[in-house]
């Protein structure tokens, strides 16, 4: 079987999952990415397959944890 690898990459409004060189979702935090990304790694693994998921730290996207906007920052 081969490799699956997904690798969780910012976007300058939120997050996507890059596999197999194409990106086809958006997710507004990198938890949602890295849960989605997870799930797919999971069908994966089923099938026979190695697979490795990339998470940026905190230095990526804007600069948080879970890379979410603040909703508590006020204008």
């Amino acid at each position: 079987m081969g490799l699956a690898e997904y690798m969780i990459v910012s976007k300058p409004d939120g997050w996507t999952v890059l596999h197999d060189g194409s990106a086809q979702h958006d997710y507004d935090t990198k938890e949602a990415a890295f849960e989605a990304a997870v799930a797919a790694a999971s069908l994966a693994i089923r099938q026979g397959h190695e697979v490795h998921v990339s998470v940026p730290g905190h230095e990526a996207g804007n600069k948080t944890a879970l890379g979410a906007k603040d909703s508590q920052s006020v204008p």
